[in-house]
Parts: structure tokens; sequence; C-alpha cells
């Protein structure tokens, strides 16, 4: 008897799933794998019912000869294990970033003969309704609030990129890419105080009202289902902060960073060239105990960014303020850094993680970019901001489109730097 092998990375069996099984017992036995949740969140799924339930409901499926675990988006252990003759997919992995699994794929079954079967993928009305509720439930705020802590548990690194409005919420959310035969694409999202400000035309000093940073969450929120990072600046008054906690647990953000300086709030990366005064350690933890105290639950961070080495004070100090702060209840520790080498961060990094082998570390390396995530991971790092890029990025794209048409008085010449019309409505759900 010949077999059948396919892979499923869903909560919800649907009849799409169902022709699958139906074709794949055309041509023998079929063996169904259960793609683990570290796989998913690769894959752009994050399950929102535990493995264990998965794996069951694919068990009661009529048809069925074998349930496995696939450990990896790719199949090589599956086909080195099972040597399938065949594997069947639907045929929406031709094409995009899933086509690299497909290539993958029929290289592994060419060594001894193994065929692919491509299924035409099943999207009704029906289907479409059934993904959209998955969609649904994922943006909750009682399932996005813990997905922070989820991934902080299951990734090595979770990468966080800025957005400042629902279309950069959508990129952070839809970017995939295919690197070298693997998929990647971004856990979480960062909403940076810089960014929100510089979007709405204001300097970075706390001058945007929490109202209006509060609009720019709703706004990325409603069209996404990845958990947010919510930049905190200093967390003002203790009295204002716990309010501040209170409304961002609620809405379903997953954690808060609040830097321990007080005064007028300046941007870190001016370091000691303007007059900045970092907060006592005694205050800070004041104000991380009274906002652990008002959350309602344990899925909610409260991050505390130590500045001691942005402003001069010495490797001691912020380790002496890691220690306080994590004593205070600190859910983790982001630590920064204005040097363009990595030196500093790691020394603190591995001098904490010494102390310290559980509590989540992040970091921002907008200066010593040149580090790879893979180096931070080694050095005990658990989350990596790109806390301001795609900003940076917009503007001078905007501001050269803007020169070009005054130049040439006319559209045409900047139409080839531009995205086509059709390409953002597709980028853009319908409901």
């Amino acid at each position: 008897m010949k077999t059948v092998y396919t892979c499923f990375c869903t909560d919800v069996i649907h009849e799409g799933h169902l022709n699958i099984i139906h074709e794949a017992g055309k041509y023998g036995e079929v063996i169904v794998g259960v793609l683990s949740d570290e796989a998913m969140l690769r894959f752009n799924r994050f399950p929102t019912v535990d493995f264990e339930e998965r794996f069951h409901l694919v068990q009661n499926l009529d048809g069925v000869k074998n349930v496995i675990v696939q450990k990896d988006i790719l199949y090589d252990q599956v086909i080195s294990e099972w040597h399938p003759d065949y594997v069947i997919h639907g045929d929406n992995w031709k094409e995009g970033p899933m086509k690299a699994i497909r290539e993958n794929v029929a290289m592994l079954l060419s060594k001894y003969g193994g065929e692919i079967i491509d299924v035409p993928y099943t999207y009704n009305e029906n289907v479409k309704r059934i993904d959209a509720r998955v969609k649904e439930r994922l943006a909750m705020p009682e399932y996005r609030r813990k997905r922070l802590k989820q991934l902080i548990k299951i990734c090595p690194i979770v990468k966080a990129l800025e957005v400042h409005s629902g279309l950069t919420g959508l990129i952070a959310e839809k970017t995939i890419v295919e690197n070298n035969g693997e998929l990647d694409q971004f856990d979480a999202m960062w909403i940076s105080s810089l960014c929100d400000s510089t979007v709405k035309g204001k300097p970075d000093i706390e001058l945007v009202d929490m109202t209006s940073r509060f609009r720019t969450i709703d706004d990325v929120m409603e069209v996404t289902t990845k958990p947010v990072i919510f930049d905190g600046d200093t967390g003002g008054m203790t009295e204002h902060f716990v309010y501040t906690v209170r409304s961002l647990e609620r809405m379903g953000v997953s954690a808060v960073i609040i830097e321990d300086k007080t005064g007028l709030k300046k941007n870190s990366l001016f370091g000691t060239e303007i007059q900045q005064t970092q907060d006592s350690i005694e205050h800070f933890c004041e104000k991380i105990i009274a906002g652990k105290k008002i959350q309602l639950t344990d899925d909610f961070m409260i991050i505390a960014r130590i500045e001691s080495l942005i402003l001069e004070q010495g490797m001691e100090d912020a380790l002496n303020r890691a220690r306080a702060y994590v004593g205070a209840g600190a859910d983790g520790i982001m630590i920064h850094s204005r040097k363009k080498e990595p030196t500093e961060i790691f020394e603190f990094c591995d001098k904490f993680r010494e102390e310290f082998e559980s509590v989540p570390l992040i970091v921002v390396p907008t200066s010593f970019n040149q580090v790879t995530e893979m180096e931070l991971c080694r050095h005990g790092v658990n989350i990596v901001i790109y806390a301001n890029q795609l900003t940076r990025s917009a503007f001078p794209a905007m501001e050269r489109t803007a020169k070009d048409i005054l130049k040439y008085h006319r559209a045409k010449e900047v139409e080839q730097n531009l995205m086509p019309i059709s390409q953002i409505l597709t980028l853009v759900d319908e409901l």
C-alpha cells in the first residue's frame, strides 16, 4: 500500500482540509502531519488552541491512517523518516513565499521517485468566513495580550518592528520572506513614541497625549493580530501611569516599556549632548510596583528600560538598577546604548544572565545596527526591536517623490518608484 503525506497548520477543520484527505485517499494510506507551535509561528499561523487539541482534531478525521508531528515548516525530517510515495497539498503553494516549501519537497522526493499532488485550493465563502473568524479571534484582547509571553517561550528571539499606523501594521503583519529555503516574518509590533510623534509632526518630548497614542494603537489593532509592545516613555507621574497600564491591558497590548528618566523626556540617542535626568532607583521602583499592583491579568508585561549606559553612568549602575527593577516586579529589562559597537550591550547581557536566567532581555540595535539577531540571542537577548526603520525609510521616499513632482510638473517620472494602486488594495483586507 502506498503512502500519501499532507501537513495541516490549522485550528479549524473545514471542507478544504476534508477535500485534501479525500483526494489523498485515492492514492494510498493517508498520513497527516500536524505542524508544531514553533513551526506555525514561522508559517504566519499563530495557534489559537494548544497543540494537543489540534493533534486530536486530526486524529478523529475519517480516512486518516496516521497522525504525526511536523516540527518544521520544511518537510526534510518527515520525508527522511517516512519516505511517502506522494505529498499532497493545495495548489496555493505554487506561488508566493510557500513556493520555497514546494521546491524543497520536490527536491527531497526526486531522490527516490516520490511525487507531488497539487489539489485546487478550496476557497469559497464558507472557508473565507471560517478564516476570518480565526483572524478575529487572534485579534481579540484576551488572545493577543498573552501572545508575547508565549512567543518568548517558543522563539529563540522575538522580532518586533516599529509601526505607526494601520498601514504599517499591515506591513509588519503580512511581510514574509523566503531565504535559503526558510520562511521568516516579524513576531510583534512596536508602537514607538518617537515615530508616533514624528508622523503627527510633533517633537518627541511626550507632547502627544495618551488619548492620541491610544488612537494609534486602535488603528493598528483593528487590522492586525500580532502582539503589541508600547513605548511608554517615562511612564509619566506614577498616579497617571497606573491608568495607562489599566488602559493598555484592557486594549490587549502585551507590554509597556518605560525608561528610568524624569522631567522633559528627550530622545535617548542624544545621550549627554543635552541635559537628561535619570530617575532615582527608589522612585522608579515605586512606579513599577504601582503598575504591577493595578494590572488584572498575568499576561501583561511592564518592562523597565535602563538609561545608565546612554547617560554614561557606568556598567555597575546599570546592573544595580536591573537588580532593583526585577526585584520591584519588572517583567523584563531593556538595555540601551548609543555606541556604534555592541560591546557594552553584550557585557551587560552576559553579566545580567549570570544572575537572572529567565528574566526577558530586550535590545534596540539602532546605533549598533551591524549586530545580528543570532549574536544577540547568544548573549541572552529575548526580544529585538527595530524601533524606527519604517518611519525613517518612508520620509526620504515621500520627500523625493514630492521634489520630483515639483521638478517635472507631472507625476510620470515618479511612477516607477511607486507601489501600484492594485497592490495597495490587496494589502488592505475587505470584510
